[in-house]
């Protein structure tokens, strides 16, 4: 076998390989011997037909079979060769294989990029500084109290105010013609809710029931239709009827209906344990983005090519999933990425360079994960979810799954040891930098 590397680019290699044409032959022979074995050919006995029959027979059809066998077992011979570690599946390009003459073949692909650790202790980063707003609580008794509402008509002869739930008929046109789902009759709508767009609801307010007017507003800039983003939009609206929200009392009878804390304050501290452990947790993983991105500022790793692609379109199919799930269209989606592609890129970029320097820190001070981490973290999970641990040792049994998990257990810990010596400075949300920055 000879070989020779190519050095494509700084991160791109590109083996070439020969195959001498003894070890090609004997590559035909062994697998027509195979086949011989194995096919039954009329006038024959299984097994009995002659060499020359099967290869005349499946000659063209077993070169692709031999051409795999060659790659796949002289590809890794050249990697050893050569001391390489690809970081990327292989792109392969390779001649017909015949009996008569040697095989070549050459495969591209990436490597890992030299990580080279300048400075990751000592970081300075802000972080925000945690404060609990109460009114946080009694907002969320009020979503528990709206939430059980009931709505009774308003008996009294008055115009329509904000926090009534008005029933309305509606019909709208754009550039004179229907709007497309733009129609809606005794659709009940809760004025200040925002449920429409601006100046609907606005409109509505002061209308008595019984009363016709016609709206002139527009799309905003952006929308989830771009065909309509700031168009200007005409909507008939007929106020059919007006009821009012009447709210549950906070007494002993409705906080049974909860199934939970039987008294009032208890329910409070409950509410307030929760915002403070939501909120505490959302700094916390803000603060370990600006961590990373601090990081992979300081110490510059050159990203595979292969790998950003990948990343990239996994973050771009992660947030389609999302945003198919909030109504965005197909059209609207190409539109917003195409728009922001430079931060997809970016963002994959930045999430594949921490990836590297974490595994650097990680082999440097033996922070990489191990048998008893995860032992700890399976009886962790079991303790947080109530899931017998022997289903949590079965779900992550699984390589995938054992994989991310070791990586995530090894990149607390370098988080961890980032920690001790980082220069943190707690801000204001107000006042914190952009994490673009």
């Amino acid at each position: 076998m000879k070989t020779n590397l190519e050095k494509v680019s700084s991160l791109q290699r590109k083996i070439n390989v020969e195959v001498p044409i003894a070890v090609v032959q004997n590559t035909f022979n062994r697998i027509f011997q195979d086949l011989q074995r194995e096919v039954t050919i009329k006038g024959f006995r299984k097994g009995r037909a002659p060499i020359g029959t099967i290869k005349s027979m499946y000659g063209d059809r077993i070169k692709q079979d031999v051409a795999q066998e060659l790659i796949q077992m002289h590809y890794i011979k050249a990697l050893t060769e050569h001391k390489l570690d690809p970081i990327s599946n292989p792109e392969f390009e390779f001649d017909v294989p015949s009996e008569s003459k040697d095989f070549s073949f050459s495969a591209s692909f990436d490597v890992r990029p030299e990580v080279q650790l300048k400075k990751y202790e000592g970081l300075q980063v802000e972080k925000e500084k945690f404060h609990f707003d109460v009114k946080k609580v009694a907002d969320v008794l009020e979503n528990i109290r709206s939430s059980r509402a009931t709505f009774e008509d308003v008996t009294e002869d008055r115009p329509a105010k904000i926090g009534d739930v008005s029933v309305v008929d509606f019909e709208g046109f754009v550039d004179g013609k229907p709007l497309e789902n733009g129609t809606g009759t005794n659709h009940n709508l809760e004025l200040g809710a925002k449920q429409f767009i601006d100046g609907f609801e606005e409109g509505v307010v002061g209308m008595k029931v019984g009363q016709e007017k016609t709206l002139n507003l527009n799309f905003p800039t952006p929308y989830h239709s771009a065909d309509l983003a700031g168009k200007p939009v005409e909507f008939k609206v007929k106020l059919v009827g007006l009821k009012h929200k009447v709210l549950p009392e906070l007494n002993d009878e409705f906080l049974k209906s909860l199934g939970g804390p039987a008294s009032l304050e208890e329910l409070k501290k409950t509410i307030h344990d929760d915002l403070e452990s939501t909120e505490k947790k959302r700094i916390e993983d803000s603060y370990k983005n600006r961590l990373l991105k601090v990081l992979v500022k300081e110490n510059p790793v050159e990203v595979p090519r292969s790998l950003l692609n990948d990343q990239k379109n996994s973050l771009i199919e992660d947030f389609k999933k999302r945003m198919s799930e909030q109504g965005m269209s197909p059209a609207d989606f190409q539109d917003y990425v195409k728009k922001w592609d430079s931060d997809f890129e970016k963002t994959a970029a930045e999430m594949i360079q921490s990836s590297f320097l974490i595994d650097a820190i990680a082999q440097k001070h033996n922070l990489h994960c191990k048998d008893e981490d995860l032992e700890k973290k399976y009886k962790e999970y079991a303790a947080q979810t109530g899931i017998e641990e022997t289903r949590i040792r079965e779900f992550y049994g699984r390589p995938e799954q054992t994989s991310r998990l070791s990586y995530m257990i090894s990149e607390e810990k370098v988080i961890d040891f980032l920690n001790k010596s980082a220069k943190v400075k707690e801000v204001s949300a107000d006042e914190l930098k952009d994490e673009q920055n």
